[in-house]
């Protein structure tokens, strides 16, 4: 019951902050480790648990889902698959114990990403600038194999990437970052559960919450004028977090 009650309410909470602001991840990922997930397993099932969020954000942001300049969608998009596969693959090949000394790094990635990014999204948006197709190709992929391996930090990652491409419409650039989501998401789950990373019962009590948290948060979400606090709040548990890690893993 307890464990039960714990990934519910991880799910719940990382349903509606990525409904609202993002950062879901530094909730399910730490909770389903707590109550015994293995580390490389808990990774795999809190990145299914956050699809269906994806997949409405998507159907949500439909309208406004279009390349503008640079690579086409098309290309953004087979740019997204191919990143998700190889990070899976990644994954899949990274031994349980490296990955639980990698965890604390990537906790760190994702924490500073996500604080820093309304301040790069802000001056990359100032700036204009455009990059050639062959190295915007390349940042997505790089992003999207991050993406695969690890969920954590990824939306603003892929913003800060859309706006070094050089999309400047807020709403585009949201659009095209659920997308990318998505589909490098949806590959890595396939490829996570055809490999067998896959915790089915610990999913289903996170699924549900996640499920039930962005329906309660995309409504909040529409409510909420100021997000520095929720933003403060997600930064703390972010390195609460990471620093518990680094003390397992090497203290």
């Amino acid at each position: 019951m307890l464990t039960t009650t714990i990934l519910a309410l991880a799910g719940f909470g990382a349903g509606a902050l990525n409904a609202i602001a993002g950062g879901g991840t530094f909730l399910t990922f730490p909770a389903l480790v707590w109550v015994g997930v293995p580390p490389v397993m808990a990774n795999a099932t809190a990145t299914f648990a956050a699809l269906p969020g994806y997949a409405g954000s998507t159907w949500a942001y439909r309208r406004d889902i279009e390349a503008g300049d640079g690579p086409s969608l098309r290309a953004l998009v087979a740019t997204s698959i191919l990143g998700g596969i190889l990070g899976a693959l990644l994954l899949l090949v990274t031994p349980e114990d490296l990955f639980a000394g990698v965890i604390p790094w990537l906790l760190l990635v994702a924490t500073l990403a996500f604080a820093a990014g309304p301040a790069l999204l802000r001056g990359l948006l100032a700036s204009g600038r455009h990059l050639p197709d062959a190295i915007s190709l390349t940042l997505l992929l790089l992003v999207s194999i991050y993406g695969g391996y690890f969920n954590g930090g990824l939306g603003i990652l892929l913003l800060a990437a859309f706006g070094l491409i050089g999309i400047s419409d807020l709403h585009q650039m949201n659009g095209l970052k659920t997308l990318a989501s998505l589909v490098l998401s949806a590959v890595s789950v396939v490829t996570y559960s055809l490999a067998g990373l896959i915790d089915w019962s610990a999913l289903v009590v996170t699924g549900l919450g996640c499920a039930a948290g962005g329906y309660v948060g995309a409504h909040m979400a529409r409510k909420v004028q100021d997000l520095s606090l929720l933003r403060t709040f997600i930064v703390t548990v972010g390195l609460v977090t990471t620093i518990v890690f680094f003390a397992q893993a090497y203290g």
